[in-house]
């Protein structure tokens, strides 16, 4: 099976061609701001280096979010639109789960993946290894960093949590873990797309394309602003219909 798997949810920029397990070609950016400029060039560069053409493709597997919304538009619409194109299989998966993934599947820890939410939140996930596949173990949330690691001081196995203490959190969360909890060097915390690729690989393909949508897990601020001047207007997928 011949894969391409996008990663643009958050600051990295992340893209691999995958045939059946082995990692080909790969580029990861973790300077650029703006991945729409950058997402369609690094795709195109990678087919040539491997000799593929767009038709070659069996599967496109795209990072869903959470994260940045702008970051997970992108990466979503350029998913759709190569499948869709092409006609081949897509694939979402968590944002979260590919953090998770950098763990190596050597022990039974919880690990567990965050993202910078703003305001002393995160988006986070609980995942596990269990007989070689990432297996989920709390849905992907978003949450006080404070009281996730509060939350986690209660698990009975030790954690091992893969992120960035960014600026932005530490002005709301002091830095103090309870002993079962411990924060992975920032080198875990920057995405890779071959393990998005691995993960997807064996998932269910999407039927239906059109009402595949970003996994924002909370409203976006215009959307926010737009029901409390409507309060009454019923609820409706303004995500899909873009």
């Amino acid at each position: 099976m011949k894969i391409l798997a996008i990663d643009t949810s958050n600051h990295p920029l992340t893209i691999a061609l995958v045939e059946d397990g082995r990692l080909l070609a790969t580029t990861t950016y973790n300077m650029v701001k703006n991945h729409s400029i950058y997402v369609m060039p690094t795709i195109d560069q990678l087919m040539k280096q491997v000799h593929w053409q767009p038709a070659d493709l069996d599967r496109v597997v795209v990072a869903q979010g959470p994260g940045s919304y702008t970051g997970v538009r992108i990466a979503v619409t350029t998913a759709k639109v190569l499948a869709d194109t092409i006609d081949c299989e897509l694939v979402g998966v968590s944002s979260l789960a590919v953090l998770a993934a950098n763990v190596p599947p050597i022990s039974d820890q919880l690990v567990v993946p965050f993202f910078d939410a703003r305001r002393g939140n995160v988006y986070a996930g609980g995942y596990q290894w269990q007989g070689g596949k990432l297996v989920e173990q709390f849905a992907d949330t978003h949450v006080a960093m404070s009281q996730l690691v509060n939350q986690l001081a209660d698990q009975e196995k030790s954690v091992v949590m893969v992120g960035q203490l960014t600026r932005k959190i530490k002005q709301h969360f002091d830095g103090n873990f309870p002993g079962n909890v411990q924060l992975l060097a920032p080198g875990y915390a920057v995405p890779a797309a071959y393990q998005l690729a691995l993960l997807g690989q064996d998932q269910q393909p999407i039927e239906n394309i059109d009402s595949f949508v970003p996994h924002y897990l909370l409203l976006t601020e215009a959307e926010v602003e737009w029901k409390k001047q409507h309060p009454h207007a019923p609820h409706r997928n303004y995500v899909q219909e873009v």
